[in-house]
């Protein structure tokens, strides 16, 4: 049975246990947040969207 979520639905699950059982701040996950969003539109994106893609297929077990 293959189940298939978006990274950001998971990423989202791991910020709100982040916030909830580790004791991060929320104005610490915001910020964390807009870096992210800021760092999308640089020169750094297209590198970090391959990496992205790369490590989830490695998880994935489709790695070419």
């Amino acid at each position: 049975m293959t189940v298939s979520l978006p990274l950001v639905f998971v990423l989202g699950v791991i910020a709100w246990a982040a916030i909830k059982f580790l004791g991060v701040r929320l104005w610490v996950a915001v910020v964390i947040a807009l870096f992210g969003f800021w760092l999308s539109h640089t020169f750094l994106a297209p590198a970090i969207e391959t990496g992205t893609r790369t490590g989830v297929d490695v998880l994935d077990g489709t790695d070419k």
